[in-house]
């Protein structure tokens, strides 16, 4: 026990570095590319923070763990937007871009919409489980694809980049070097959030959790702390683009790629208690697109930010006593 506790600690500290540097050098290369930072939180940040997620449950689809394959997803989807955007939130007021507000955003909730609908089975085609299949799986990765045609197109038609980059303070490395600070960074990652996860199943196993708590508490909020590490340094720094591109991106990656590949190597069943799970995921993507419109339009403000942590609390003492 003693050592899962300090490999946890360690894989933490893995997380914060790797994050540190991810956003350095992708914000680097932003700027001296002349790419927008929000191109950039949503493919390379959004990547790189999604990799703990997407090691955790390819693992556990093909080892048989499906709870853990899929609450991991779905439980770090609502981390990402409640506990991670509120933390945010509470530090500095977060405005968001226009595009993130009527296209990412949606996007990300209408990925959630889809897996309720292919987590339905038994209501929508009359059979006698629910699952996700294959079939589901391909479809997912498919409208991934556009999104990611989506983004290329928008990263070369951002007539905004150019005098983004000129005008911020981000500082800039050569190429190399700043390519440097994203691999070192994605590794530190990876390897921060297989320790962390590794040593919080452990700990939790030891303790008598179900798969399904495991996933959508410790693994969820362990895989979401890339995200955490990376959207706070860069709202700390005044990135906000990066911050929440970061956050909406792995949203997606997490739901469209994640899930897709891992269900398209291995049919992922669903339980009652995962429905219920999906259809708040879905509630709390629509959540963040209407506030957008609540209050101060286009900003998430620290009044809204501690809502966010207090709804995330408030769930986490849900899962506990559904157990």
């Amino acid at each position: 026990m003693l050592l899962s506790i300090l490999l946890l600690i360690i894989g933490l500290g893995l997380l914060v570095l790797g994050a540190e540097w991810l956003v350095r050098g992708a914000s680097s290369l932003a700027k001296k590319m002349r790419i927008s930072a929000l191109v950039i939180g949503l493919t390379v940040v959004a990547f790189g923070t999604s990799t703990p997620e997407l090691t955790v449950s390819l693992t556990s689809s093909l080892q048989g763990s499906s709870d853990i394959a899929l609450s991991n997803v779905v439980g770090s989807n609502i981390a990402n937007i409640l506990l991670i955007l509120g933390i945010c939130a509470l530090f500095r007021t977060l405005t968001v871009k226009s595009t993130t507000v009527w296209k990412e955003i949606p996007l990300a909730a209408a990925g959630m919409l889809l897996l309720v609908v292919f987590g339905n089975d038994i209501f929508f085609d009359n059979v006698a489980n629910n699952a996700l299949t294959r079939t589901d799986g391909i479809a997912l990765l498919t409208l991934f694809a556009i999104f990611m045609y989506y983004i290329f197109g928008l990263a070369k038609d951002d007539r905004n980049a150019k005098k983004e980059a000129e005008s911020s303070s981000i500082a800039v490395y050569s190429k190399w070097v700043s390519a440097g600070y994203v691999l070192t960074g994605l590794i530190l990652l990876v390897g921060g959030g297989k320790m962390l996860v590794d040593s919080a199943v452990d700990i939790a196993s030891a303790a008598g959790m179900s798969e399904a708590l495991i996933g959508l508490t410790i693994i969820a909020i362990g895989t979401s702390l890339p995200e955490l590490a990376a959207s706070l340094t860069a709202t700390l720094k005044g990135q906000n683009d990066i911050a929440v591109g970061n956050i909406i991106g792995s949203n997606i990656f997490n739901t469209f790629w994640i899930l897709g590949i891992s269900s398209s190597v291995k049919s992922i069943p669903i339980s009652n208690e995962a429905r219920v799970d999906l259809l708040i995921g879905l509630g709390v993507a629509a959540a963040l697109f209407l506030l957008m419109f609540i209050g101060r339009k286009q900003q998430l403000t620290r009044t809204e930010g501690g809502l966010f942590v207090m709804l995330y609390i408030g769930y986490t003492a849900f899962l506990i006593q559904r157990g």
